[in-house]
């Protein structure tokens, strides 16, 4: 499967064909023989980046674009994915550690993140590019792992990393390319070719340059049709991996999370929806990731999830997609273990469509505190079917809204977005006074909570906001390096990656701190937030706005008045500083739980250690059946060399660009 767009293909055979010299095969290292004595030295070591890798030298403004979340600017919550990569290795003997570069970074500023580079040992490290505004600081921490480290080898994964696999297996420092949205099992199957020393062309979604520099990319073959079979989220392994590496920082998910430690249970992956703008909707996974369906966690698994979490802490819990996503039936069992459970944790559901009485009914039997979250995006019910979010009527969404808070919501999150297709300005400006109407016919219930962002920095790569011309957008960038040298530009207008048929990106910008500033200014009339905290939130609004200048107009870099200091990275510029914080208790906290956990993890250790002097690896093998493994189409290892030489007959000449492009196929998957 190629997930290069026509577009970025003719960039990237433009850029071949610029740079004739040949590229290196991807560096093997090998796992075999190793020293006994180092059976916990890690065979993995997986890194995750900043957004911008010297943000604290180049100082970025402050932008929007992570005030929604509860990580900075700098993106430096990890995937929950590199979790269930390292719980699902070590179950098979490979020691994986985790190391939060990001939250290092963000929490000291006496870290240096070359020096704790250069002490780590490792054959192979592995670096997420999951979403596309990590690419600056994955790519420069990819560069800085093969300089320090020219004997290991350097891995990427994620759906950008996925989309973007042959251009980044152009550049000298990346090795390998782990595509799919499901890697436990290939990583695997990685980690044992070198182990055994075995082809690399054996390793299912794996995409790498052979002797000759020739990019051999795998069939995309492994895309499991359940999660049961790994624990995703992984916080066991989390908990072990401190005693096993004894440093807690590493793993810290995000700045604030040892305080305020929210988590997550992983409903499924991929997803039901077709979102425009989306890249983790329908067609994006099939087109990245070869999914066809999502892959759900079973009622049981997630809340044997629930149960895990609530032995080390009672912040909320957010279950990511609609609880009822996989049918009524699953969702019913859902809410039936929830209520025999009974978690003392408030458990933060999504909703994707509209849901009455009945549904608040079985929440409200089963929970003793429940909330709510919505991704409305706008008010306006045409653009909302334009886009595929909440295509529902405005009172469809009422009747939702007045069920819900009678039956005890606790929190009703709405999320409004800038830069929707077919918005125009004044639609995105009507978002204050649409949800001021919507609030007079909840009788201004102070449950309810608005806020905006924008579609920022840039559209996601496979959704059909990038593929799709007729949905309005048009991109300025194409290649990966455009991407990472627009995350260095002075202002966000300048950083985003489109516009559209309706919306310059000055627009986009103007609308988005217009309405932050109505809502701010909404919430102080209600007396939702006191009088310091509308201030600061006011103050803060316009001087972003007022900094953000028309794109392409001069600034004065050096102008220290512009810029973030790395102490304030964690300031929100959209809303209050505590206005996304959940109420509720806070911290972490040992139970016996806990501490068994604990112990467990401590007793795994001289088995993996026993295990690994015998050679005993690979004992715990993710096996879906043919029937668990979602439809794939295209089944070919093709192979890529902007230098090779003339085909042999029958044979198509390999380009190295995007799939309107013939290429070498080596052999059958099959």
């Amino acid at each position: 499967m190629d997930t290069t767009s026509p577009a970025a293909g003719a960039q990237h055979a433009r850029g071949a064909a610029a740079d004739p010299a040949p590229r290196p095969p991807s560096y093997r290292p090998s796992l075999a023989g190793r020293d006994p004595r180092g059976a916990l030295a890690p065979d993995l070591i997986l890194l995750h980046a900043p957004a911008v890798f010297d943000f604290r030298d180049v100082r970025p403004l402050a932008t929007p674009f992570a005030d929604v979340v509860p990580s900075t600017g700098q993106f430096e919550m990890y995937p929950v994915g590199l979790t269930s990569l390292a719980a699902y290795l070590e179950r098979n003997r490979y020691n994986v550690r985790i190391v939060n570069l990001a939250y290092r970074m963000l929490r000291s500023d006496r870290y240096d993140p070359e020096v704790h580079l250069r002490r780590l040992r490792a054959p192979i490290f592995g670096i997420d590019l999951h979403w596309l505004p990590h690419v600056h600081g994955a790519l420069a921490v990819a560069e800085l792992v093969k300089r320090l480290h020219p004997d290991a080898a350097v891995l990427l994964g994620g759906l950008s990393a996925s989309y973007f696999h042959r251009e980044l297996l152009e550049l000298p420092y990346v090795d390998y390319v782990l595509r799919g949205d499901s890697t436990e099992e290939p990583a695997r199957q990685l980690l044992a070719a070198l182990r055994r020393g075995t082809p690399l062309t054996e390793v299912e979604n794996l995409a790498f340059r052979d002797d000759r520099g020739a990019t051999i990319v795998n069939p995309l073959s492994f895309v499991p049709a359940d999660l049961d079979d790994i624990d995703v989220p992984a916080y066991d392994y989390v908990m072990r991996s401190v005693l096993k590496y004894r440093d807690l920082r590493d793993v810290v998910p995000y700045l604030e999370w040892l305080r305020h430690p929210t988590t997550m249970v992983l409903n499924a992956r991929g997803c039901p929806l077709d979102c425009a703008v989306c890249g983790g909707s329908r067609s994006a996974y099939r087109r990245v990731v070869g999914r066809a369906r999502p892959a759900y966690r079973s009622p049981e698994r997630l809340v044997d999830d629930v149960r895990t979490i609530a032995g080390f802490s009672r912040s909320p819990i957010f279950m990511v997609h609609d609880p009822r996503v996989g049918g009524e039936r699953r969702a019913a069992r859902l809410f039936e273990l929830l209520g025999e459970l009974r978690p003392a944790n408030e458990l933060v559901f999504e909703l994707f469509r509209p849901a009455g009485d009945a549904f608040f009914d079985v929440l409200d039997r089963a929970l003793p505190a429940w909330s709510l979250q919505i991704t409305l995006e706008t008010a306006d019910e045409d653009l909302r079917r334009r886009n595929g979010k909440f295509a529902y009527p405005n009172a469809a969404l009422v009747d939702t809204l007045t069920s819900a808070l009678d039956h005890g919501c606790r929190r009703l999150d709405l999320f409004f977005m800038v830069g929707l297709p077919g918005q125009t300005l004044a639609s995105a400006l009507d978002t204050v006074a649409a949800y001021e109407r919507l609030t007079a016919e909840l009788a201004h219930d102070e449950r309810l909570h608005a806020y905006v962002a924008p579609l920022a920095p840039f559209l996601d790569p496979g959704s059909r906001a990038y593929e799709d011309p007729s949905l309005g957008y048009r991109r300025r960038f194409d290649r990966l390096e455009d991407y990472r040298s627009a995350l260095l530009e002075p202002t966000w207008a300048d950083t985003l990656s489109y516009e559209t048929d309706a919306m310059t990106r000055d627009d986009i910008v103007r609308a988005t701190y217009q309405v932050a500033l109505g809502l701010n200014e909404l919430r102080h009339r209600r007396g939702r937030i006191d009088e310091a905290s509308y201030r600061s939130a006011d103050l803060h609004l316009r001087a972003a706005a007022e900094l953000a200048r028309p794109s392409g107009a001069p600034i004065d870099l050096d102008a220290t008045a512009l810029r973030r200091p790395p102490a304030a990275s964690g300031v929100t510029s959209l809303c209050g500083t505590d206005e996304m914080r959940w109420s509720g208790p806070d911290g972490l906290r040992l139970t016996r739980a806990s501490i068994g956990r604990l112990l467990n993890g401590a007793l795994e250790l001289p088995r993996t250690v026993l295990a690994r002097t015998r050679g005993r690896y690979d004992t715990a093998v993710w096996r879906p059946s043919s029937a668990a493994v979602a439809l794939r189409t295209d089944r070919s290892v093709t192979s890529e060399n902007p230098t090779a030489r003339p085909a042999a007959a029958g044979q198509a000449v390999a380009t190295g660009s995007s799939s309107a492009t013939p290429t070498v196929t080596d052999r059958a998957a099959d």
